[in-house]
């Protein structure tokens, strides 16, 4: 039986040499059984009464200055998913989400658009990176977006903990560095999506093609490709010239309300295809409304069927679920943490948390509740082990 069936403790355990002592190692596990019980909120004082510590202070001391390696952390929580719920047609997915914050103090908190609000606020952004596959999803790498307002003052940056060699980076270099990780550690997977924030970027695009990894990218109404006669051509354009009967019927996958069915159409790009692999624009229709539609860029092997190329963009979504399930069951946004590296160490116990959950949920399914769906709930609180 694997040890972390045993409950929370048993996870903890793959990773407790990463902690040089005994106070922060078993600070960590009262850490991630607080984040896994049913509290309103989790932070530092809701945590410590929830193990029967009378003030935060060794929960914040977890976080800002013990000792242990929160990136050796995350890869072990990376390699647990894989080893619960990995699969080689598994699909990784980028995406950023949004911490609305106080104050101006916390590590790269501005005044910025957060997609979870819908509207500029002042926030932290965080980059991350979910894995998905029939048996589920979890969250396996982060990355927090310091903007330039931050690293062009250099004293803000210290006094926040944030080393003078975190340089300025865009979310879409935290997506390339994630997804590198991933491709290092041989994580299986058969392609990569994300929205059209990134989708719509060419070079990030080209970055994927240079690493061979398939692609189903969301992208704007007006974005460009290169056809095979090198010219640019608009995506809607070439959707608008296919015929009638190259539009399909097909569910992208279960969501909360039943199978998300719409027509679905793609044209082949540069049909002579590069060694063994080729480019589509795919174009998805609602069934209700023909004049809302979304557009896709895909790169992958030139036996891609339109069925694989619908799943991969309909498995986007799992990365929203992950979102929703860690914030609203492990606390991913319930810190009250100011300093970077701070940050990094809740967000991966709060990571951990949901894999834990996530391979309860595998295991749940696989004796006898069949193939994961969106619709299977996790395990409630009542029904967690803390180990």
């Amino acid at each position: 039986m694997e040890s972390w069936s045993d409950g929370i403790a048993g996870l903890h355990a793959r990773f407790e040499h990463r902690f040089g002592r005994s106070e922060p190692r078993d600070r960590a596990l009262d850490y991630m059984t607080g984040l896994l019980a049913p509290l309103e909120k989790k932070n530092g004082w809701t945590l410590a009464e929830q193990v029967g510590q009378l003030r935060p202070d060794g929960v914040q001391r977890l976080l800002n200055h013990s000792e242990w390696d929160e990136n050796a952390v995350r890869d072990d929580v990376r390699d647990f998913v894989v080893e619960t719920i990995g699969a080689k047609d598994g699909v990784l997915i980028g995406d950023d989400t949004g911490f609305l914050k106080k104050g101006t103090r916390s590590a790269g908190v501005q005044r910025q658009y957060s997609g979870t609000a819908g509207r500029t606020e002042n926030c932290q952004i965080g980059t991350f990176l979910a894995y998905a596959s029939a048996k589920g999803r979890a969250l396996i790498d982060r990355e927090l977006y310091v903007p330039k307002s931050w690293t062009d003052d250099r004293d803000r940056c210290r006094a926040a903990g944030i080393d003078d060699k975190v340089p300025f980076a865009t979310k879409i270099e935290h997506l390339k560095w994630m997804l590198q990780r991933a491709i290092d550690a041989r994580v299986p997977f058969a392609w990569v999506t994300a929205d059209e924030a990134y989708g719509q970027v060419k070079h990030f695009r080209a970055w994927l093609e240079e690493r061979r990894a398939a692609y189903v990218l969301a992208t704007k109404v007006n974005d460009t490709v290169i056809t095979a006669d090198g010219q640019d051509a608009r995506v809607d354009a070439l959707i608008a010239d296919l015929p009638k009967q190259a539009w399909k019927r097909i569910s992208a996958g279960a969501g909360a309300h039943g199978q998300r069915i719409y027509h679905w159409a793609r044209v082949a790009i540069r049909p002579s295809w590069e060694g063994g692999y080729g480019h589509w624009v795919l174009a998805r229709r609602s069934l209700a409304d023909p004049t809302d539609l979304a557009y896709y860029v895909c790169y992958g092997p030139a036996t891609s069927r339109l069925e694989d190329l619908v799943r991969t963009a309909g498995a986007r979504w799992a990365v929203e679920e992950c979102f929703q399930i860690a914030k609203g069951e492990c606390g991913l946004d319930h810190y009250q943490v100011r300093l970077y590296r701070a940050w990094y160490r809740h967000i991966t116990l709060a990571m951990a948390v949901l894999a834990y959950l996530t391979a309860i949920r595998a295991q749940e399914a696989a004796k006898g509740a069949g193939e994961m769906t969106s619709e299977t709930s996790y395990p409630s609180a009542s029904r967690r082990s803390a180990g």
